[in-house]
C-alpha cells in the first residue's frame, strides 16, 4: 500500500510583525506617504472645515435694552403685565421718553415726571436706534426755526388750556399734571406734539404740519427765554394771591421780631 506524503504547510508570518515591517516601511518612504492622494483636475476636494469663533457681543442699543428695559417691555419690545408693548411706538416716542428721564422708570407710578436722563447723549442715541427696529411709529422730528407769531397763536389755541399761557404747567383731572415747559428743548417740544404722551392729545400732521410744528416750537422757545421772574423768589408761581399771602406773612414775622427786640430794650 503506497502511503501518501503529506503536503508541506508553509509558514505564516505573525500579525504584529506584520504591523512592525508596515510600519518600517512607511516611515522610510517619508512625509510623502502621508501626504493626500491628489484629486483629479476639475474634481472638487474636499470642503475645508469652518472654524467660527464665539459670537460677539451685541451693539450698544440692545445690550442697554436688555439690562434697561427688557424686564418690563419685553426682550423683543412684545410687552409684559408689567409694561405695555413698544411695538410700532416709534423713535420719536421713545426719544422723549429716555431723553427726559422719565424712562426707565425707578419705581411705579402713574404719571412718570421729568427728570436727569439716566443714558449719556449716545446711549440714547444708541437705544432710540435699537428700539426703532420694532418698527412703525412716528420718526424724530427735524425741527426748524418758524414764525413766532403763528406760534403764539397755535400756542393759545393747542396748549395754553392745559400749560398755561406762560407754559409754567397745571394740574389736571385724578392726579395727572400738565408739565412745565421751562425745560423742554425744540425736538422734545415737537416729539410730545406727535406723540401725545400722558393725557396729551396726538398732533398728526394732517391737524399740524411740520412747518406749524416749527412754529410752535419757536414760540415755547420763546417763553423759555423770557424773563418772566423779574425779582425775588417766584414760589412755584402760585399766582399773585398765594405770594401776596406769604409776602404779608414773612413781614409779619419781622414786625413781631422788632416789636419785641423794642420792648426789651425799653425795660432795660
Amino acid at each position: 500500500m503506497r502511503r501518501t506524503r503529506p503536503a508541506t504547510r508553509l509558514p505564516t508570518a505573525h500579525p504584529h510583525r506584520a504591523l512592525a515591517a508596515g510600519a518600517v516601511l512607511l516611515l522610510a518612504a517619508g512625509p510623502a506617504a502621508l501626504a493626500p492622494a491628489p484629486t483629479p483636475s476639475g474634481a472638487a476636494g474636499p470642503a475645508p472645515t469652518a472654524t467660527t469663533g464665539p459670537p460677539g457681543p451685541g451693539d450698544r442699543g440692545s445690550r442697554l435694552y436688555l439690562e434697561s428695559c427688557a424686564s418690563c417691555h419685553g426682550p423683543q419690545g412684545q410687552g409684559t403685565q408689567l409694561g405695555p408693548s413698544l411695538i410700532d411706538v416709534g423713535a420719536a416716542s421713545a426719544d422723549f421718553q429716555v431723553s427726559t428721564g422719565r424712562m426707565p422708570l425707578t419705581h411705579e407710578e402713574q404719571q412718570p415726571r421729568r427728570g436727569k436722563s439716566a443714558f449719556s447723549a449716545d446711549d440714547v442715541a444708541a437705544l432710540v436706534d435699537h428700539l426703532s427696529s420694532f418698527g412703525g411709529g412716528p420718526q424724530i422730528p427735524r425741527v426748524a426755526p418758524g414764525n413766532l407769531g403763528s406760534g403764539r397763536e397755535l400756542f393759545a389755541a393747542n396748549c395754553a388750556p392745559c400749560h398755561g399761557t406762560t407754559g409754567a404747567g397745571a394740574v389736571l383731572t385724578d392726579g395727572w399734571i400738565a408739565p412745565p415747559l421751562d425745560r423742554a428743548t425744540p425736538t422734545q417740544v415737537a416729539e410730545a406734539v406727535r406723540v401725545g404722551p400722558g393725557l396729551m392729545p396726538v398732533f398728526p400732521s394732517q391737524v399740524l404740519s411740520d412747518a406749524q410744528v416749527n412754529d410752535l416750537t419757536t414760540y415755547v422757545g420763546r417763553l423759555r427765554s423770557e424773563r418772566l421772574d423779574r425779582g425775588g423768589n417766584p414760589l412755584g408761581r402760585l399766582g399773585p394771591l398765594a405770594e401776596g399771602l406769604v409776602a404779608w406773612l414773612v413781614a409779619l414775622v419781622f414786625l413781631l421780631g422788632a416789636v419785641r427786640w423794642l420792648g426789651r430794650r425799653a425795660g432795660q
